[in-house]
């Protein structure tokens, strides 16, 4: 197809809400702050207003509403770990209608969620448009440079195609400076570019966390084979009630069981601690979405933000 066909086609559907790119960094490779799994039990009738509340914190990327032991499961970032310490226990522990909390630390990220591809392209597109892997580069601490790294992360989070004009006018960096710095942060692949749709378009309606706890000496074979699968959107190494976690897209419910058939044959050592299936994603990523999973409005991402009672 044309570019001129495929840039309205994008245009629609972004307009609609089913689709949108958007930009974060990545923990795993600034080489500082962390991530945390953040499971909330609400009271009853409670659960859509601490969602509404939460969903407006930059430091609350994701929120879903869950089946299980608990209601809600968040994605919570923080620069440094006391900073989300405070959060969880000042701010989230706080909120009216929140029953306990549950907290997991991300020790290292498997598989990306902006790595998810399942039946988007074939093995030959795929190839056509790779661009280089990410380079490896040691992180640093959080100076000068990282202000204008967070500078161009917050503008860019809300749609990741911004132009330069654009992404130069609203931080104030010379067109030139805009260009350099991002090519350098998508290069070491301290900037992470996502695009994300409506379940009406990916056709993965169900969506499930699992909580797993496995021998030291299985986790990483069992890591590599949930990072190789179609349907795992993110897969992380995880320190808390369970030592991995899953997040699994698929289109049926027995295929869930299909996975999990197979998980039990190559390591029948694994404990499922629990299975949260999804029942609506609130914010993803940054983006507040309505029942039907469509964009309809975004609050910028910012785990860099200080936490304040």
């Amino acid at each position: 197809m044309d570019p001129a066909t495929l840039s309205r086609r994008w245009a629609r559907l972004t307009a609609a809400g089913d689709a949108w790119v958007t930009c974060y960094p990545s923990t795993d490779r600034l080489g500082y702050g962390v991530t945390a799994l953040v499971e909330v039990e609400c009271l009853a009738g409670e659960v859509a207003a601490v969602a509404g509340r939460l969903a407006r914190d930059p430091q609350t990327a994701s929120i879903e509403v869950v089946t299980g032991g608990a209601d809600l499961l968040l994605t919570v970032g923080a620069t440094e770990p006391s900073l989300l310490t405070r959060y969880v226990l000042d701010r989230i522990g706080t909120v009216p209608g929140v029953l306990r909390t549950r907290t997991s630390l991300v020790e290292r990220t498997v598989r990306e969620g902006s790595r998810w591809r399942d039946g988007a392209l074939d093995a030959e597109q795929r190839e056509a448009i790779a661009g280089p892997a990410p380079a490896v580069l040691p992180g640093r601490a959080p100076g000068h440079q990282g202000v204008v790294d967070r500078a161009l992360m917050v503008a860019l989070g809300e749609d990741g195609r911004m132009p330069y004009a654009e992404l130069s006018e609203r931080t104030g960096l010379p067109p030139s400076t805009v260009r350099r710095r991002l090519a350098e942060l998508r290069e070491s692949g301290r900037l992470v570019l996502r695009c994300d749709a409506s379940p009406q378009l990916t056709g993965h309606p169900v969506s499930t966390m699992l909580w797993l706890e496995l021998p030291a000496d299985r986790l990483e074979a069992a890591a590599r084979w949930f990072a190789g699968l179609p349907q795992t959107r993110m897969c992380a190494v995880t320190v808390g009630a369970a030592n991995l976690s899953s997040y699994l897209m698929v289109r049926h419910l027995p295929e869930l069981r299909r996975l999990e058939l197979e998980l039990s044959r190559r390591f029948p050592q694994t404990r499922v601690r629990e299975r949260q299936l999804t029942l609506r994603t609130v914010k993803l990523v940054g983006r507040l979405l309505d029942s039907e999973g469509r964009a309809h409005g975004y609050v910028p991402l910012d785990p860099w933000a200080p936490w304040t009672a």
